[in-house]
């Protein structure tokens, strides 16, 4: 494995011009997603939010498999359900306090284990908090789902740590990214920049698994309740969807599959409706539900072409 915190030149110039890009001649999967999946998921946004408080919006820090969590699933004749295995864990406790050097020492750990003992149907989330804190038990659980979510993470520590995962051989990487960056001052160039080299790692380091790009989501605007408010109101939903738009290009031009989320997540006014966050940036459980309602359509999809 490569030293982590320095880009390889060579590793990029081998995703750039070392892969062969066959572009299929049939309808791109992202948009029959985007016309059939659609409407039964807004509908599924409006059943989850009918609940009321039947949900609820905290989550353990179970949430991110642990290095022996990981190693007991992948070693486990029954592991073909993450979901089930992990649901009694209980909460980790000091990692809310890890620094992010330290995570990312652990996130290489669990990679490690995951390669060594290599799981079937193995699938990746690659990003920041809300994957992280994607809750194990809501994910499909017709795999085994490695989370290599960090809380802050930027476009350019994904690129950075990619290697992490070099050896796992998963069979669909789940990439969402962007989020931070806007908060930080990136220029919209830049975080797509990023994106498209985070896609032609991917697509060199697994040149049998599939790349999925996950559009960044909204947040909630003026009903924003994150402590950083003001920084989130400084940037607009328009120029997220305007990326978004971009972001959906890129991954077609790479040969990557997109995964639209914004009609799923975002109001008349195009903001993240309240009844799915638990402060108009992260997701609460309802949320949660809907974006593993997009991946399962997303995944059955997938077969079906």
């Amino acid at each position: 494995m490569e030293k982590f915190g320095v880009v390889s030149r060579s590793r990029t110039h081998k995703s750039l011009l070392g892969m062969e890009v066959s572009r299929s001649k049939t309808v791109p999967v992202w948009a029959l997603l985007s016309l059939l999946t659609n409407a039964v998921l807004i509908v599924t946004v409006a059943q989850l939010i009918g609940r009321g408080n039947n949900l609820t919006e905290s989550f353990p820090a179970s949430a991110a498999l642990t290095l022996e969590s990981t190693e007991e699933l992948i070693r486990s004749p029954t592991a073909t359900n993450s979901a089930k295995a992990v649901a009694d864990l209980p909460p980790a406790g000091p990692r809310h306090k890890w620094s992010y050097q330290q995570w990312v020492t652990q996130l290489g750990r669990e990679a490690e284990a995951a390669a060594t003992n290599r799981p079937p149907k193995l699938s990746v989330l690659a990003g920041d908090s809300l994957s992280m804190w994607f809750p194990t038990k809501l994910l499909p659980p017709d795999r085994i789902w490695l989370n290599q979510g960090i809380s802050g993470e930027t476009s350019v520590g994904l690129l950075k740590r990619l290697q992490l995962f070099d050896r796992t051989l998963p069979d669909t990487v789940f990439v969402m990214i962007g989020i931070n960056d806007l908060l930080r001052g990136a220029s919209d160039e830049g975080i797509l920049n990023n994106q498209r080299q985070i896609i032609r790692d991917l697509r060199w380091a697994h040149p049998k698994a599939q790349v999925v790009v996950q559009s960044i989501l909204p947040h909630s605007g003026e009903e924003s309740t994150w402590e950083n408010r003001d920084r989130l109101l400084a940037i607009p939903n328009s120029r997220i969807r305007a990326i978004n738009r971009r972001l959906k290009e890129i991954a077609s031009s790479e040969n990557a599959s997109y995964l639209d989320l914004q009609p799923l997540f975002a109001d008349a006014d195009g903001n993240l409706p309240t009844q799915l966050s638990t402060d108009g940036l992260h997701l609460n459980e309802r949320g949660y539900l809907v974006w593993r309602s997009a991946l399962q359509m997303f995944s059955q999809m997938q077969l079906k072409n």
